[in-house]
């Protein structure tokens, strides 16, 4: 029996990692929160309150681990609307209710609302939302403010006012525009900047501390006022104690009108909606696999919800964009959430005079990247890829959205999927015959086996896939499952997307999850989301050799090289390297391995973060099997940033009687003692005297990559000459 774990040690231990990573997570939410609370009219404070309330109340009493809440993209136009129609008192009533709903929602355990919203019908909501978001402030973003009637309004305007910036003659209003300008090309190019030290500060933050330092600059070196128009700055920003003081309560006396629970209703939809995709997405980032008790979070974000409306604030949700920071920054339980509210008082306390520096463009330029992001051009791309009928679910949702509001978009994207379904089909009882009939049963097979078969029948969709996911729930990720649609026959595209996810979760907790039954169903799309029943086979489409594969197919002829340029996703020897804990491998291509298979070098695509987080990568990396254990260690070049990952717990481990090898490089590993004895003199001297290479053993092979890009031919061959000279140095120790 394994000794049990000291959880209040574990905690103390990881404790310095969590405050650093909530110390990040602030630097983001900082402007973010300032920035989505005027974009939904609301005071610029009232953003504050609201990360700092949702971050002390659910980090004390949510059911999530690497989360971070505070408010929302998908709120802002909701909020907008229901401040307009309702009053900023009245709306902060409507914030309190729907705080009461949500925490109604999670005691009677409807967090499993969530599975039954068609995936593409979400996709279209989402990409409204950022639309909303983009259309709103790109005007404000240029210096011009305008007021429509809805979203489609806003966005038809856009080119009118980039004409209108062009021949601005105001200097004030040249300067804002250009403000935000900048402020958008930050956002749009910096995560492309593959720098370790750049990265410490993220893009809103690099925004605001540019804002203030050209503030400054005008104050202290030019005597000059700040040349940005006042009108397009920030204002309303309160000392602390003015805070407290202004503190009003909610005003009730529209409880009793339809405008009143319209806007409760469509609140507590979309934030419920938001923060349980949010939660699902950053637990498929989560390093320990740990499933979220989604329902215990509702009541969570619910009561903060209620304490935020009360003191002034928003709607508290999960945020995903926020939490995939959180993560990549080596959080690993909820005191991070915590700590990012701790800074942001602190932020508030300190620097409250400071923020009425920042240009209002500068702002909503942040919130314009994020709502491009949602609404991109690849979403649509990658929509289509999955099957046409997707597309017309996806718009569906979108236009109708745009036009009428939040709640009707995504019921039209409901009816339109379950129609689609139909006609493709061509039957509707296939439906209605057997969307009450328990189509799904699952056993685990006898003889002390923990293998878990699971079959489903009749058809399995957006309607009915929550019977199938209360199995799979059930299930440990470490265990052996078998999910058969062998007699299922129809399975849509949520349904494909959710068993995709769930492959990817088991691969990484050490089990296996195979879907078969599959090979008589066929489909539109070679997309592995594409929904599935019985079509013609598709035509195979062959792809031409880029001139990178060209050259690469050369060099494999000059060095009696192995080479494949096929995309290939059985990555599961890349699961064990401590740099893919957070995260997802996509694929990699463009092999070239040693006949003996013992040394592979790749391209590799992968992601960090989630959602609009997410940042696609390509980089070149060399993996190399060793004949013998060794232990499990990581070697990087030391530098400032290792230098400060020292004061968050990452301990560099010396080597004695080499202080060259310890002051150049950085080595972690859990094994002191075994890592310490492994770097003989051999060992120590090859990586003084060769270029600096990211390496890391896992126990029986290496991971070994220069920078974070595709590499060139002529670093290919240095890479690949590197690791046949240290597995050969290897093999001597």
């Amino acid at each position: 029996m394994s000794p049990r774990r000291n959880k209040i040690k574990d905690f103390f231990k990881v404790l310095p990692k969590n405050i650093f990573s909530g110390f990040v997570v602030s630097l983001i939410a900082l402007p973010l929160a300032l920035g989505l609370a005027m974009a939904s009219d609301a005071p610029p404070i009232a953003g504050i309150i609201t990360a700092i309330v949702g971050g002390i109340i659910v980090s004390i009493l949510g059911g999530s681990h690497v989360t971070i809440t505070g408010p929302g993209n998908g709120l802002v136009g909701v909020l907008l609307v229901a401040i307009t129609t309702l009053g900023l008192d009245s709306a902060y009533a409507a914030i309190v209710c729907s705080g009461v709903l949500m925490m109604a929602l999670g005691f009677f355990r409807m967090g499993k609302l969530a599975d039954f919203f068609p995936s593409s019908a979400i996709q279209g909501m989402l990409a409204a939302i950022g639309l909303i978001i983009l259309g709103k402030q790109f005007h404000i973003m240029l210096a011009h403010k305008i007021a429509r009637e809805d979203a489609l309004e806003y966005l038809i305007e856009i080119p009118y006012t980039i004409n209108d910036a062009i021949h601005y003659e105001n200097k004030g209003l040249i300067f804002a525009a250009l403000a935000g300008i900048i402020s958008l090309s930050i956002m749009m190019f910096y995560a492309k900047l593959r720098n370790k030290y750049l990265q410490l500060v993220p893009a809103p933050m690099w925004i605001v501390i540019l804002s203030i330092g050209f503030s400054y600059y005008f104050e202290l070196v030019l005597h000059e006022d700040n040349p940005i128009s006042q009108q397009y700055m920030i204002s309303g920003i309160p000392e602390i104690q003015e805070i407290i003081a202004t503190i009003k309560l909610p005003l009730f006396s529209k409880i009793g009108t339809i405008s009143f629970w319209s806007s409760v209703i469509a609140i507590t939809l979309i934030a419920s909606i938001e923060s349980l995709l949010s939660i699902k997405a950053v637990d498929k980032l989560d390093p320990e696999k740990r499933r979220s008790n989604v329902n215990k979070d509702l009541k969570a974000l619910g009561l903060a919800t209620i304490g935020s409306g009360f003191l002034g604030g928003l709607n508290v949700v999960a945020v995903i964009a926020r939490s995939s920071v959180n993560v990549n920054n080596g959080a690993s339980n909820r005191s991070s959430n915590f700590m990012h509210a701790t800074f942001l008082v602190l932020f508030i306390v300190l620097f409250s005079t400071q923020l009425t520096r920042i240009p209002l463009p500068a702002l909503m330029a942040i919130l314009v990247y994020t709502g491009y992001k949602l609404a991109s051009p690849k979403v649509i791309t990658k929509i289509f890829s999955i099957g046409k009928e997707q597309l017309v679910i996806f718009f569906v949702t979108l236009f109708v959205t745009l036009k009428i509001g939040l709640i009707t978009g995504i019921l039209a994207g409901v009816v339109t999927t379950f129609i689609i379904h139909i006609i493709l089909n061509k039957s509707i009882s296939l439906f209605i015959r057997n969307v009450l009939k328990p189509n799904v049963l699952m056993y685990q097979e006898a003889q002390g086996n923990h293998d878990f078969y699971v079959s489903v029948k009749h058809f399995c969709s957006f309607l009915n896939y929550y019977k199938l996911k209360n199995k799979l729930d059930a299930v440990p990720e470490n265990e052996d499952v078998i999910v058969d649609f062998s007699l299922c026959s129809f399975v849509d595209h949520t349904v494909m997307e959710n068993m995709h996810d769930y492959q990817e979760l088991f691969k990484k907790r050490g089990g296996n999850f195979d879907v078969i039954g599959l090979d008589m169903h066929d489909t539109d799309s070679k997309h592995p989301f594409a929904l599935r029943r019985l079509l013609p086979v598709p035509n195979i489409i062959k792809n031409n050799l880029t001139r990178r594969q060209t050259s690469m197919e050369e060099l494999a002829a000059d060095y009696e090289l192995l080479y494949n340029p096929k995309k290939h996703k059985e990555v599961d020897f890349l699961n064990n390297f401590l740099f893919f804990n957070t995260k997802t491998i996509n694929h990699i291509y463009n092999q070239l391995s040693f006949k003996n298979g013992t040394i592979n070098l790749f391209d590799i695509e992968f992601s960090e973060g989630e959602f609009i987080a997410k940042e696609l990568i390509r980089s070149t990396m060399l993996h190399i099997k060793l004949n013998a254990t060794i232990p499990e260690f990581t070697l990087d070049r030391e530098g400032f940033l290792e230098r400060v990952y020292a004061f968050a717990g990452f301990k560099d481990i010396p080597i004695q009687d080499h202080s060259d090898f310890s002051r150049r490089f950085y080595l972690l590993g859990d094994n002191e003692q075994a890592i310490k004895t492994f770097f003989n003199d051999d060992l120590i001297h090859f990586f003084e005297s060769n270029p600096y290479y990211h390496v890391e053993s896992n126990g029986t092979s290496l991971l070994i990559f220069g920078k974070e890009r595709l590499a060139s031919i002529k670093e290919i061959k240095a890479l690949l000459d590197f690791g046949k000279r240290l597995k050969d140095v290897i093999s001597s120790v």
